[in-house]
């Protein structure tokens, strides 16, 4: 038995349930309207059926309002939608409760009235029996709202009650007695009901808020606050679903460059920091209805639905405006550089991956191109790749074939005039496409991993042409920064040298300033171990990247190439001369010999003399040559002899 304190503390706890959970409850009644109906039915024909056999008038009457209230019960059950917030929980409960109460009770004085008017033994028992098993059914239907459920089973009880004591004979007071008895007893059935069913309700709801709180990070990158790869394409395939036909919608893929800078030198929190400013830049200036994202690492994403090209290029101009601003944190004011690739659906995708694709393509041309620029999608991008990935495969089958070819090109010494080393270039002869210039399949070679099993092969025929030559000559040859970094590539080296019978000292190895933006230890380790063993180092392109100086005074260079456009391109000038000047001055003070590149003409030779560089190298001196030929550049420089002993 459920004592009414436990009922009043129950009450009490539901009251105190989330709005949720509590028309989540509510909800419960108006559901399966069907079961309603067939109760309905149930009370109406037993009633016509009581008044027709005991020709009771009231009883018509009763069945009549029993009729219009069920009518008006099932309608509002159909009609009204629950799950709509425009109608409140309570006005749910109300309007159920004054239907349900009102049949309810009607239906136990109709029973009543069968008992008081003595309308034989079995309308009783038929009336009675409805009434009851109604009362004792709703409990379990009607959980969801103890109120209810509790409220119709005494409204439908109470008056058969009253009628037993009226009647006051034995069998009707055992009645009495009975109901009593199953009022207590459904209410804590309903009670244990409606327990099990809220706190259902309540683990489903905190599990769903779980479940989409979990939902939200697995889709938000923690550094920046934006989408991530998961969150971007749920929101892709959300906004091309939503788009209207016809709609175009940009894809902005924005790349910071040489960020991995600002880690390196200022630290990981400052590089986070960046980071998040970037992110809130490309959210101020973005269109509300984008969606801005962060891809990986320094890269983001803007996808927003746009009415035209002309947009499209708005909001590109404005990312790499806003990106580009200078940023300070902690006193520091920091530079960032972006590169932009920009594609457009459908006209450059029509679903989300190829649309990427462009964009990527777009990016990369951006970077390829120079970096800090915007670049949009075009169909000769794709030409590219494809001519791209050609050149890559059958790079691979040269390399194997032998199709590949060493030419030398000298570096003379201006103040004798005698070749002090050659710088050996590869060159490429495809046998149906004729000489391919390093500048297609170089880069296309870094890209795909290549540029390793070719450097290592460039550095051991180079070995094996200057174990050739006199021993005061030196041959240069260039690395990639990805040869640097590959597993094992010092030994490679010292294993070619050794295989030629080159002494590591006639080895120079030219690195540029790009070597060092992307993995400082791992270069640092490289050039200590072979330095160690002899080999020279020499940076190349000189006065084209960052912070020169700083490598010059980190790592053992023997040697500076002062790049060709301070020689001769077209800003030659003072300016060019004077950094010339002050570069050669330097070399002096450190020991360090100086290379003038791209020599072509005596004005600029005794130029680069007079400003202090002690070697040079160019068209004016030679172009490059295969290695017969650089032999006879030595037999006729220095006798035949070297000449004898090349052949």
């Amino acid at each position: 038995m459920i004592r009414l304190r436990d009922w009043i503390t129950s009450r009490t706890r539901s009251d105190t349930l989330s709005e949720r959970v509590k028309r989540t409850l509510v909800q419960t009644l108006y559901t399966q309207p069907g079961s309603l109906a067939i109760g309905a039915f149930n009370g109406i024909a037993s009633t016509a059926i009581a008044a027709w056999v005991s020709e009771i008038r009231l009883l018509y009457a009763g069945c009549i309002i029993l009729t219009v209230i069920a009518v008006a019960r099932v309608t509002a059950a159909l009609g009204m939608s629950p799950d709509e917030d425009k109608t409140s929980t309570r006005q749910l409960e109300l309007i159920y409760e004054i239907g349900a109460f009102s049949y309810a009770f009607l239906l136990g004085a109709i029973s009543a009235i069968t008992v008081v008017y003595e309308a034989g033994a079995a309308v009783e028992v038929l009336m009675i029996a409805n009434a009851v098993g109604y009362g004792t059914g709703i409990c379990a239907r009607n959980a969801g709202s103890p109120t209810i459920a509790f409220g119709q089973l005494t409204l439908v009880c109470l008056p058969i009650m009253g009628a037993a004591l009226w009647i006051g004979s034995l069998p009707y007071l055992a009645l009495f007695v009975t109901i009593l008895l199953l009022i207590p007893a459904m209410m804590s059935i309903t009670l244990k009901v409606f327990t099990v069913l809220r706190d259902s309700i309540s683990a489903a709801e905190t599990s769903a808020k779980l479940a989409e709180k979990m939902q939200a990070l697995a889709r938000t990158d923690v550094v920046t606050g934006l989408a991530n790869r998961a969150g971007l394409n749920h929101e892709m395939v959300e906004t091309m679903m939503s788009a209207p036909p016809g709609q175009q919608i940009a894809l902005v893929w924005i790349d910071l460059d040489r960020f991995k800078e600002v880690n390196d030198l200022l630290g990981h929190p400052v590089g986070d920091r960046v980071l998040a400013e970037v992110a809130h830049r490309l959210q101020d200036v973005s269109p509300e209805n984008s969606t801005v994202a962060r891809f990986g690492g320094d890269e983001f994403i803007v996808f927003a639905p746009v009415a035209d090209r002309k947009e499209s290029e708005k909001i590109a101009s404005e990312i790499h405006a806003e990106i580009m601003r200078p940023i300070r944190i902690e006193g520091d004011r920091l530079e960032v550089r972006a590169s932009l690739g920009v594609a457009l659906m459908p006209d450059d995708g029509k679903d989300a991956d190829t649309l990427m694709q462009s964009a990527d393509l777009a990016l990369y041309h951006a970077k390829v191109g120079g970096r800090a620029q915007t670049r949009f999608f075009d169909v000769s991008m794709t030409r590219d790749l494809v001519r791209r990935r050609e050149i890559e495969d059958e790079l691979r089958a040269a390399i194997q074939r032998d199709e590949l070819t060493l030419f030398y090109q000298p570096i003379v010494d201006l103040e004798s005039g005698h070749i002090r080393s050659f710088e050996a270039l590869v060159r490429w002869f495809h046998p149906e496409k004729g000489e391919l210039r390093p500048d297609e399949f170089i880069p296309v070679a870094e890209e795909s991993g290549v540029i390793v099993t070719l450097g290592n092969w460039i550095t051991a025929q180079a070995a094996r042409a200057a174990a050739k030559w006199p021993e005061d000559v030196t041959v240069a040859v260039n690395l990639s920064p990805l040869q640097i970094r590959a597993p094992g590539a010092a030994l490679g080296i010292l294993n070619a040298l050794r295989e030629a019978g080159l002494h590591p000292s006639r080895l120079e190895l030219e690195v540029t300033e790009s070597t060092f933006m992307e993995d400082n230890h791992a270069t640092a380790a490289f050039i200590e171990e072979l330095s160690e063993k002899g080999v020279r180092f020499a940076l190349d392109d000189f006065g084209t990247g960052y912070s020169s100086l700083g490598y010059i005074n980190t790592f053992p260079f023997k040697k500076i190439k002062v790049d060709r456009s301070f020689v001769s391109g077209p800003n030659v000038g003072r300016k060019s001369d004077a950094i010339i000047r002050a570069v050669a001055e330097m070399g002096t003070t450190l020991e360090m010999e100086i290379v003038a590149e791209g020599l072509e003409t005596i004005d600029q030779v005794h130029a680069v003399r007079e400003a202090g560089c002690t070697l040079g190298q160019g068209y004016y001196f030679s172009r490059a040559v295969p290695d017969y030929l650089a032999a006879m550049l030595l037999a006729q420089e220095r006798g035949p002899d070297v000449a004898t002993r090349s052949a």
